[in-house]
């Protein structure tokens, strides 16, 4: 399939594609499929992160119903935690979020998270890219972040994270660099009123403990009720305000093009280990390459 049958094609053949990237991954069509969407890319991808149990799918519910009130076609991937037994996603995305089955402006995609750390499941990367060619915003939401999940960075251009008012250790999840991590950070179940305030307070000095020097963005705490619909039209402005910032000076086309290079990096080392990488020697990418078409390059020569 390719990149244009793809957006004609409208979820089944979404569907279809994803399925046939989740089967066989290096397979040429599948390959050239994923060249074409990460040199086209038209989306705005934006990660949904947080502890367990902070409302990430209800907030997320809301703000894909808000989205497409503006108009926007939305992409979503939801990564679930996995079952023991079959590898599986314990929660389908159905479970996990309230969506018109009828409305074509909207996908959801679940992934099992399977073993892998980071909070992201292995395929993610590869359906991100062929979504952030297809809808106008992407979403990510991952499995819940922990001190060691941290990946989501790598793959989305705006990182929402998410604080639930009222939990005693929720500042824990803002140390071991995820404090370096929002771009946006939204307290959620706004409606409890001075326990929501508490915990924007916290958060702003949780912030200010972290890297003075930053990188020029200043990182909002918006409180939401995604419940009440309350926040949710000031929370999309604070993302869109985000990429906006991205696409100046070439910052976003210098994240993108770092991401792609950390990508590359990890899928060698997980295909052929730490002595792979060594063998395949510079891993970096000139501006415009396809992570993918690189990689396939380095497995046929590892592998001979």
């Amino acid at each position: 399939m390719d990149l244009d049958s793809l957006r004609s094609g409208g979820k089944p053949a979404l569907a279809a594609a994803l399925a046939a990237l989740e089967r066989r991954p290096d397979a040429a069509e599948n390959l050239a499929l994923l060249n074409a969407a990460y040199a086209a890319p038209q989306a705005h991808v934006i990660g949904v992160t947080g502890p367990p149990g902070v409302g990430k799918s209800t907030l997320t519910g809301a703000v894909i119903a808000a989205l497409r009130a503006q108009g926007r076609s939305v992409g979503v991937i939801a990564v679930d935690p996995s079952s023991r037994r079959s590898g599986g996603a314990l929660l389908g995305d159905r479970t996990r979020l309230a969506t018109d089955p009828e409305d074509a402006g909207i996908f959801v995609r679940s992934m099992a998270a399977r073993d892998r750390l980071g909070g992201l499941a292995e395929l993610t990367v590869a359906a991100m890219v062929v979504m952030r060619a297809v809808f106008d915003v992407v979403l990510i939401e991952t499995v819940g972040v922990g001190q060691s999940e941290t990946d989501v960075v790598e793959a989305v251009d705006t990182v929402l994270f998410c604080v639930q008012p009222g939990a005693g250790d929720s500042l824990q999840f803002m140390k071991a660099g995820i404090v370096e991590i929002p771009h946006v950070i939204a307290v959620t179940k706004g409606d409890v009123g001075a326990a929501a305030r508490r915990a924007c307070a916290d958060v702003r000095g949780a912030l200010s403990l972290a890297d003075a020097e930053g990188d020029g963005w200043s990182v909002p705490v918006l409180t939401v009720s995604a419940l009440r619909r309350e926040g949710i039209e000031e929370l999309i402005e604070a993302l869109d305000s985000h990429g906006r910032w991205l696409e100046q000076e070439g910052r976003l086309a210098a994240q993108r093009q770092a991401q792609a290079a950390f990508w590359l990096a990890e899928a060698v080392r997980e295909r052929f280990g730490r002595e792979g990488v060594k063998r395949a020697g510079t891993l970096t990418l000139a501006p415009g390459d396809s992570p993918f078409a690189r990689l396939a390059a380095i497995s046929s020569e590892l592998a001979r």
